[in-house]
């Protein structure tokens, strides 16, 4: 793991990737800082992360699209899958690198508080409390960005399919509002993630029976609690997603408030995409 961590780092510091991701970062810390506490004379650090969580959608891809499919592309990942070691060290050893280049802009970050409380009361619990749910919301999305690269082996896909999904989760909250609250379109909603996950399993697995198959379990369970009790369908979506969509957990963090449930939860979507793309590579390796 540590040879693939280090020739991770290699390529993201011989590339300009990793250069334009931290400059891009603290370019709009700066802004922000500038902006919301500077000018305005105000201690609320914490704004400015939660302003930020929107430029991870335009970086993440950039920064996640090579990890795997560009070693699809020139035929390197066959090196991976000779190597004497798992390929969940493979992957956790990309990942970890991808984590450095995250956690340099945002330690520098960290120093923006102490600067900033020379010339004002400053809470630190709320400002770092904000930094750490920053960091974790990029941890979990670098994950998810790493889990796309593997399914593809061209670099302009895995950006394009990442930044549809991040946007995907960034405006979801908001589209779920736009849903009817009678329960009938909650049925149909729960239709249209059914199939989206069946299609998901087929991409993984191939396998059409499995897919359809979990699609018609999935679509009979809610039928019949649909059929016997339709109360809890009632404006379903809107109660539901923003306990899952991750920037909407974020929200807790600016408080001040330390959400275990918050972290535990996007540390658990960060370790589930990094398991998928194990077994995405493992299924390449076999095949």
């Amino acid at each position: 793991m540590k040879a693939i961590f280090k020739h991770e780092m290699n390529m993201y510091f011989t590339s300009i990737s990793g250069y334009v991701f931290g400059t891009f970062v603290l370019l709009f810390a700066g802004i922000y800082t500038v902006a919301a506490n500077v000018s305005s004379q105000l201690g609320n650090f914490e704004y400015v992360p939660s302003s930020m969580v929107f430029i991870f959608i335009a970086i993440i891809p950039v920064l996640t699209m090579r990890m795997i499919a560009e070693e699809r592309r020139q035929k390197t990942d066959q090196l991976l899958y000779s190597l004497p070691i798992s390929m969940t060290k493979v992957v956790l050893g990309k990942f970890f690198a991808a984590l450095v280049i995250l956690a340099i802009p945002v330690g520098i970050m960290c120093i923006y508080p102490l600067v900033l409380r020379a010339f004002g009361p400053v809470t630190f619990s709320m400002a770092y409390g904000s930094l750490l749910g920053f960091f974790l919301l990029g941890a979990s999305l670098i994950s998810m960005g790493m889990f796309i690269s593997s399914l593809t082996e061209s670099q302009a896909v895995a950006a394009g399919a990442c930044f549809v999904l991040m946007l995907f989760n960034y405006f979801i909250t908001a589209l779920a509002k736009l849903l009817p609250v009678q329960p009938k379109w909650s049925l149909i909603a729960i239709a249209a993630v059914a199939a989206l996950v069946s299609l998901f399993i087929w991409v993984m697995t191939k396998s059409w029976p499995t897919s359809v198959g979990v699609f018609a379990v999935a679509m009979a369970v809610a039928g019949i609690l649909y059929k016997h009790n339709r109360t809890p369908f009632i404006n379903l979506f809107p109660r539901v997603v923003p306990n899952i969509s991750l920037f909407s957990r974020f929200s807790t963090y600016i408080n001040g408030v330390l959400d275990l449930s918050g972290v535990v939860y996007t540390v658990s979507v960060t370790a589930f995409f990094i398991f998928l793309t194990v077994q995405s590579l493992e299924k390449r390796r076999w095949s």
